[in-house]
């Protein structure tokens, strides 16, 4: 199998451009906060599960400080839809407290920063980057990773790699918009367990549908 080039990633997110016009982040947020918040939750849940806590979150919790200082019982409840809940009340209020003692109550700008608080790995930093405050990234979830080794743009399995490779091949002004177009790909056509191949509008691109590739 060659290497992916340039090229290659161009074809394909230009062919995803035309299939997924719509193609956007699924979790719903108002600012870099909630969505924060928001990718913890998403943890093996769904976004939908996740869109409909998070409203709730925010009426028992209306700030970073509250939710720090919470009552730990009173947000495993609001929460627990989301499954895990025990640790991911846990995981939310150390991420809340980290950001107000060392940030001030304001979610950090920088990747650097952000994986600095306890638990947030560099795919909920991008995501946060990119779609709350407007910077280029590439943020690699389950769909981005599955589609992005099964066309044969990445080889890696660990996402941070993938990322890497990623943004070796794709403009840094297209990051975030390959981030979407990936992701929907994922949802919508090239699904974990039964990928539509036929449909698929990057089917003769992708090494997964030629037999040469991977899940």
């Amino acid at each position: 199998m060659r290497e992916p080039t340039k090229a290659d990633a161009k074809e394909v997110l230009d062919r995803l451009e035309k299939a997924h016009p719509d193609a956007r982040i699924y979790l719903e947020f108002d600012s870099p906060m909630e969505l924060l918040v928001a990718t913890i939750l998403a943890a093996q849940c769904t976004d939908e599960t996740v869109n409909r806590v998070t409203p709730q979150l925010w009426k028992a919790f209306p700030t970073v400080e509250a939710l720090a200082k919470g009552d730990r019982a009173r947000l495993e409840e609001v929460i627990r839809a989301t499954g895990f809940f025990r640790r991911k009340a846990e995981r939310l209020q150390n991420v809340c407290r980290a950001i107000v003692e060392e940030f001030g109550g304001k979610v950090p700008d920088s990747v650097e920063e952000l994986t600095r608080l306890p638990g947030i790995g560099r795919k909920s930093a991008n995501m946060v980057l990119a779609d709350a405050m407007g910077q280029q990234a590439v943020a690699v979830d389950t769909h981005v990773k599955r589609v992005s080794r099964r066309i044969g743009l990445a080889r890696e399995k660990d996402p941070d790699k993938i990322e890497r490779e990623l943004c070796g091949i794709i403009p840094e002004e297209r990051w975030t918009r390959a981030t979407h177009l990936l992701g929907t790909h994922g949802r919508r056509v090239c699904a974990a367990r039964k990928p539509d191949c036929e449909h698929c509008p990057v089917g003769e691109l992708c090494e997964y549908y030629r037999g040469q590739g991977f899940c």
